[in-house]
């Protein structure tokens, strides 16, 4: 019986061991393949439900939709009205869904974005995933062309979801995947005839675009294992908890840069043998030609007829111009120079910008020919140096004018040394006070030369000290000092040069020596 009692103890003690030991490994386990599906804080189940509820209540209408739209981004009228409609569709069937009244063979919208980069794509399906309430989880899909993430990689989109829903698995259910640079895992045409492996990681994507049933631990996870293992000491029983992608929306962009030319020899070789000309397009803008695509074009390009074909909702982002930058720039919320502004405010400096140096940050801008990013790379060229120098200035508040635009480093200087000569005379009329302050409360009259000023001034911008509070402090020993040489040798005036500036206390002590040596 002790021997039995004796193994029972060790096999709790061999339990509880490896469950600290599982513990431990998690923490240190972390794997991801989008980090930026981080969770967010935890919810309580009565947060989680009103999230759930939101949705299965879903209401708004297409204008609703895009009126939210049209509040942060310019212009991409045509995607706005596309994409407020397939929302609303999407998430109207799974409100009927859920009162048994939807369609069973209904298809999904699945969405394909195209357009080139910085024209708002991310954006619209960001602030889309924010106004319904959906978890929403972007991916590069160069990431599995380049790595070969192949099977339960791709199911890892899945299990980002459900981390983003904070582990609520049914809100997960509902979320969005937003497949960027999808036009980097086509199968293009090599020397051996078809490069499968963007073939293959389209295939792997087709489970999830459709209804299917994804574990949420990936066997080939470490961490899902021991969590696993943990799961089974607890309750004696093997948990495989599932998601179900029926109703997760899967968005696909890219900018298919070599879509067009296939376009247009299909629309001009149509045209052949009928005697009339083909469709004229805008040659300068390769939006136009991609509002023409077909399926056929998109299946020469290299997307595989199944994978395309669960992508039946097709919209064309267009190029933005220097008009569409400049309201980009002014008149949407969270514009960019507001993001500027809001950086000066942190230390208390206000900037007044002019009509056109922002025309001119537009203008920049679209030569960068990156879209909307083109504004961030020419307003951290602009402000780049003002945040550098101007916290650690007294400037409060300065004008973006043209001229700071088109050369930001010498209109810094200019700034810098405008506000150096402020400060300077303000340091001057210091010294005045501190000298008049001096003779009211010792009767002893003094004053700094040139050198002894140009020395002060130095010390006090370098520094960054108050004047006069600096000076009373360095000066502290003249009060008495400088009494004791009046009362044994008078003087007029005494002239206080950079070495008392420099050597305060040494100097003076020569100087009574002087005074009581004569």
């Amino acid at each position: 019986m002790a021997d039995e009692h004796k193994d029972n103890k060790d096999f709790e003690k061999t339990q509880k061991d490896l469950a600290e030991m599982v513990q431990k490994l998690m923490q240190e386990v972390t794997p991801r393949i989008n980090p930026a599906a981080e969770p967010k804080q935890p919810e309580t189940d009565e947060e989680q439900k009103k999230k759930r509820d939101k949705i299965l209540e879903f209401n708004l209408k297409p204008k609703d939709v895009k009126k939210y739209l049209d509040r942060f981004v310019i212009k991409q009228e045509d995607a706005k009205r596309v994409l407020s409609t397939a929302i609303c569709d999407h998430y109207n069937h799974i409100r009927l869904s859920k009162n048994g009244k939807g369609l069973k063979n209904y298809m999904k919208q699945n969405i394909l974005i195209l357009g080139p980069t910085g024209v708002g794509k991310t954006y619209l399906i960001r602030h889309l995933a924010d106004l319904i309430g959906v978890p929403f989880v972007k991916a590069d899909a160069t990431k599995f062309s380049e790595t070969g993430y192949v099977g339960g990689d791709v199911d890892d989109l899945i299990r980002d979801l459900v981390h983003k829903a904070n582990g609520d698995i049914e809100l997960a259910q509902y979320g969005i995947i937003y497949m960027d640079e999808i036009d980097k895992i086509t199968s293009a045409p090599n020397a051996q005839g078809r490069d499968v492996s963007g073939a293959g990681v389209q295939r792997n994507l087709l489970k999830i675009m459709e209804e299917t049933e994804i574990p949420l631990r990936n066997p080939q996870d470490i961490q899902s294992q021991l969590q696993g293992m943990l799961d089974f000491q607890r309750s004696g029983k093997i948990q495989k908890p599932m998601v179900n992608t029926k109703h997760i929306l899967f968005i696909g962009s890219g900018a298919c840069d070599g879509l067009r030319p296939i376009i247009e020899k299909r629309l001009k070789e149509s045209h052949i043998g009928f005697g009339s000309q083909p469709k004229k397009t805008d040659s300068a803008s390769a939006s136009n030609i991609l509002k023409e695509a077909k399926t056929q074009d998109f299946t020469e390009f290299g997307f595989e007829s199944e994978f395309i074909g669960r992508l039946p909702i097709r919209v064309v982002c267009d190029p933005l111009n220097e008009e569409d930058l400049y309201q980009i720039l002014t008149a949407c919320e969270e514009s960019i120079l507001a993001q500027y502004l809001s950086s000066f405010s942190a230390y208390d400096i206000s900037i007044h910008p002019q009509e056109k140096a922002l025309w001119e940050i537009s203008k920049f801008a679209a030569r960068e020919k990156t879209g909307a990013r083109g504004l961030f790379t020419i307003c951290e060229r602009v402000f780049r140096d003002l945040k550098y120098e101007l916290p650690s200035s007294n400037i409060r508040e300065f004008t973006l004018n043209p001229e700071m635009v088109l050369n930001p480093k010498s209109t810094v200087q200019e700034l810098l040394k405008e506000e150096r000569k402020i400060r300077t005379d303000q340091i001057l009329r210091s010294i005045d006070r501190f000298e008049e302050i001096f003779a009211q409360r010792t009767n002893v009259l003094i004053g700094f030369d040139l050198s002894a000023r140009e020395t002060i001034e130095e010390k006090v911008l370098s520094e960054e000290h108050d004047a006069e509070k600096w000076l009373a402090n360095l000066l502290s020993n003249y009060e008495y000092g400088l009494k004791l040489i009046q009362n044994r040798k008078p003087r007029e005036k005494f002239i206080l040069t950079k070495d008392v500036i420099q050597n305060p206390n040494g100097t003076l002590d020569e100087w009574i020596k002087e005074a009581y040596d004569k």
